[in-house]
């Protein structure tokens, strides 16, 4: 062998002794990896150093605030709000279930009294969020209530730690998908409860991350959110309560929200369920049944548009909501 083809060879072996030794190091890390995973402490779901730093207020991992409402004793029942919306319209609902639960709602973050972080404006941060606040405050065997898009917080959660704290789940109006894809059906739509084409949704966030974004918000809160028959001063509170979110974070947050695709998550949800929908709703109320086809047990209920059947049930027909929501509970 010449000199030249001796040392090729040499750098073959080096470059080969050196991959070995790459993959040595690298499997004995993986060793010291697992075996610094106790079995006695496996990794919880959740687990951060959030923490509670005054009655009603939670700082998350990434350092925002979250005020959240807190009455009654007993059993949890964790209410999320939906898209712009704040734990204070849950406020028939807080009043008539503290009596006999430990009632939490919660201000996700940048909505309501929580503080106007510049990040973390999608569904899987907020997932992990309501997950922290839960572990800071010691909640097991929750009945978890969402609205709207709390319904995909509460997926996201489902997606990432299972039914972790989870006892019972309540799912309030929302679609399993918003976004439909070129080719759907109208029945396709409607069994997934979706709204935009792509263009609609990007469209509907541009205005209101605009400089009329608090009128288009107007108009989507008094057109859409209710029956006609709400009384206007009621839907006044609500819009209020909604232009506490700052308008261009809530623009990144509704295209975040509304191109999720949870019709994967649904099915593998397996604690007792109950879905509610409003015939007057813009979700049509076959994504309602849908989602509740897809649940083992699961119970559906829609109300009529006479009965407040809008996207708000809950805020137009309180006496109804809550007496459904009272014999799921017991």
């Amino acid at each position: 062998m010449n000199t030249q083809n001796r040392d090729e060879s040499e750098e073959r072996d080096d470059r080969s002794d050196s991959r070995r030794a790459f993959m040595l190091g690298a499997a004995a890390l993986g060793a010291g990896l697992v075996a610094g995973c106790s079995p006695e402490q496996p990794p919880r779901p959740g687990r951060s150093p959030g923490r509670i730093t005054a009655p009603g207020q939670f700082i998350t991992s990434d350092g925002a605030m979250l005020n959240f409402i807190e009455a009654g004793s007993g059993t949890p029942l964790v209410l999320i709000p939906g898209w712009s919306q704040t734990a204070a319209m849950f406020r028939a609902q807080i009043d008539a279930f503290s009596a006999n639960y430990r009632v939490i709602a919660v201000d996700m973050r940048g909505h309501g009294g929580s503080s106007k972080t510049s990040y973390g404006y999608r569904i899987a941060r907020l997932a992990l969020d309501v997950s922290e606040l839960m572990e800071a405050l010691e909640l097991d065997k929750v009945t978890i209530a969402g609205h709207s898009m709390g319904c995909s917080v509460i997926w996201s959660y489902w997606d990432q730690f299972g039914g972790h704290r989870i006892s019972k789940i309540i799912l309030i109006d929302q679609a399993p998908t918003v976004v439909f894809w070129p080719d759907w059906t109208d029945e396709q739509k409607q069994v997934a409860g979706a709204l935009f084409d792509a263009k609609g949704l990007y469209d509907t966030a541009t205005g209101i991350a605009g400089v009329d974004g608090a009128k288009v918000t107007e108009d989507v809160v008094r057109g859409l959110f209710f029956t006609k028959a709400y009384p206007k001063e009621n839907a006044d509170f609500a819009l209020a309560e909604n232009l506490k979110f700052p308008r261009q974070h809530a623009a990144r947050l509704l295209v975040d929200h509304c191109t999720q695709d949870w019709r994967d998550t649904i099915p593998r949800i397996d604690v007792p369920t109950l879905v509610v929908g409003g015939k007057a709703s813009f979700f049509h109320p076959k994504s309602q049944e849908w989602i509740a086809s897809q649940i083992a047990g699961a119970r559906v209920e829609i109300f009529e548009e006479d009965e407040g059947g809008g996207h708000f049930m809950f805020m137009e027909n309180p006496e109804k909501f809550n007496r459904i929501v009272s014999e799921f509970l017991a």
